[in-house]
């Protein structure tokens, strides 16, 4: 499948994430690429608004995220890419609602988080099992096995995870693929609203990591669950988003906006994704270039 807008206010498929403000009489203005227009009727999944966010250690205050303002419609993949210390796992952790301490406000579906909860799923770069759990028991967590809905729940998320007979295993007899396999499977029991994702496969191998980057198209696909995730790749990000979004630092806020107009399922080989990767790397290298002149006080 492939998105494409066709003019501001006209979309194909599902509307992308969308950098907004709002005017005096309360309307939303969308800035994309090319201009803005008002955007009605299109339904949002994730409202964030942060005017700031800072830490203070040693009496030295720093901020971290500033005017972050971003909308993001209900079964998007964002991807989120930045250099390091730009906020991008503090923008996610604050959106999960584990991060409350800060100025402005995230919504789902039109309701205030303030605190974790079931809307959100959130995946860790470390899978986070618990080694005494079976897989099938890590999947179900807290929740009665033996109940026959969260079994079949469970059944059919090791189907498509892809764990088929690796149900009774324990995290010890599983590699590190199949490890944050069940974590997914388990961030998507309760059926989230919003799946965020913090570099889930930064630790993992190549190979591994391509496979199981196919494993969650594949989960959202069949989910059609918002998704949100950060990674330092910028291949995984235009390999997975249909849009993107590129975080600059010092303080963290958007500095660029994209649609990934590719069609699904994606071919790094071809010229064209080659093409976006360009663009993103440009972009990307850019946001570098600004935190170096911002540093030396130019």
């Amino acid at each position: 499948m492939i998105f494409k807008q066709k003019t501001i206010g006209q979309l194909i498929g599902p509307p992308k994430a969308l950098i907004s403000t709002t005017n005096r009489d309360g309307g939303l203005f969308v800035f994309v690429e090319g201009g803005v227009g008002r955007k009605r009727g299109i339904k949002v999944a994730v409202t964030i608004s942060i005017k700031e966010k800072t830490f203070v250690q040693e009496g030295r205050k720093t901020t971290v995220l500033e005017n972050i303002q971003l909308s993001i419609a209900p079964g998007e993949f964002l991807t989120l890419i930045g250099p390091s210390g730009c906020g991008k796992s503090t923008l996610l952790k604050i959106i999960a609602g584990l991060d409350s301490d800060y100025d402005g406000s995230v919504e789902i579906n039109g309701r205030s988080v303030t605190a974790p909860g079931i809307q959100q799923g959130f995946i860790f770069q470390e899978h986070r099992l618990f080694p005494w759990l079976t897989v099938e028991q890590n999947i179900a967590a807290d929740l009665n096995l033996k109940d026959p809905t969260v079994k079949q729940k469970v059944d059919e998320l090791i189907e498509i995870v892809r764990l088929k007979g690796s149900e009774k295993a324990y995290p010890r007899e599983l590699s590190g693929g199949m490890s944050q396999r069940v974590a997914i499977a388990r961030a998507l029991l309760r059926e989230p609203e919003v799946l965020l994702l913090d570099e889930p496969f930064g630790a993992l191998d190549a190979f591994t990591r391509k496979h199981l980057q196919d494993v969650l198209l594949d989960i959202w696909r069949r989910k059609k669950t918002t998704m949100i995730l950060v990674t330092h790749d910028i291949d995984e990000s235009v390999y997975l988003g249909n849009e993107l979004a590129i975080l600059k630092a010092k303080p963290g806020n958007i500095h660029k906006l994209m649609p990934i107009d590719l069609a699904y399922p994606r071919n790094r080989t071809t010229p064209d994704f080659q093409a976006i990767r360009q663009k993103v790397l440009s972009e990307f290298e850019k946001t570098e270039d600004l935190e170096y002149a911002e540093g030396s006080g130019i």
